[in-house]
């Protein structure tokens, strides 16, 4: 199985990087699987509807998403009709929509998509940890599911490494999201899960996170209130993570992505 995915989409220039590089990803690529986090790809807050399917329409599979899941309220009586798109798995119980989700190929074999939120500089969330275990617990690599897959939405990259390696071999892929800053450290661990700490943005990198420049360097230096935040609007570099499976569900190659914008190109040759 060859699993694609996509960094946190940055607003519209995200989104068209997204539709202007994804065919050539899934020619050069051939995955079977597509992910992509759009929590930033309504305006860098939130996601609509309309973009969920504009997503789909261009073959993604799996919509995760992060802290600005409810940011367009439009969602919150959308995301119980739409099971691909998932909202992080350790809220409350309770909350609207569901963290996971299992894709199944064309040829049957099944994977389970999952997203959770890390808590450390982060809302107070329920233990993800536990809320991991647990669900690994029901839908087990080998048995229900022939993979598993974890975008993990954080802000420390040590609680994201160490969900990684309490997950080695019991999933196929922990990758990061939230930073908005591609990690150099994509690596398969000793149990075969592929992990890096953070995918990166799909956005413009000639910007503060996505962000146009003025206003958050105007909030670090002055600390006073600004215009709202808005998206940077230059070319967007689209960010990732490619990884190939065995037959057990576990990591034979990964690498990283990126494509377009201002980043040196990166692209696995596997």
């Amino acid at each position: 199985m060859r699993i694609l995915f996509i960094g946190d989409i940055m607003g519209r220039t995200g989104r068209d990087a997204l539709a202007k590089h994804l065919p050539e990803l899934k020619k050069t690529l051939k995955p079977d699987v597509v992910i992509v986090n759009g929590e930033n790809a309504a305006h860098g807050i939130g996601i609509t509807p309309d973009i969920c399917k504009e997503f789909y329409a261009l073959g993604v599979d799996v919509i995760t998403t992060g802290n600005h899941i409810w940011d367009q309220r439009e969602i919150i009586p959308y995301i119980d009709r739409d099971p691909k798109l998932l909202r992080p798995i350790n809220f409350p119980k309770g909350t609207m929509g569901k963290g996971f989700y299992i894709h199944t190929l064309p040829d049957g074999r099944k994977i389970l998509v999952v997203n959770a939120m890390a808590r450390i500089f982060m809302d107070a969330m329920d233990d993800p940890f536990a809320a991991m275990n647990e669900l690994l617990n029901t839908y087990r690599m080998g048995g229900v599911v022939n993979a598993a897959f974890l975008d993990f939405h954080g802000e420390a990259s040590s609680e994201k490494m160490a969900m990684g390696h309490y997950l080695d071999g019991r999933v196929s892929v922990v990758v990061g999201t939230h930073t908005h800053t591609p990690t150099a450290d994509v690596q398969i661990f000793d149990g075969g899960t592929a992990y890096q700490t953070d995918a990166g943005m799909t956005g413009d990198y000639n910007s503060v996170i996505g962000v146009k420049k003025d206003v958050p360097i105007h909030r670090f230096t002055r600390k006073t209130p600004t215009d709202r935040m808005s998206p940077a609007e230059g070319e967007a570099t689209v960010c990732g993570l490619f990884v190939e499976l065995d037959n057990r569900g576990l990591a034979k190659k990964a690498g990283a992505v990126r494509i377009g914008g201002r980043l040196k190109p990166e692209m696995p040759d596997f």
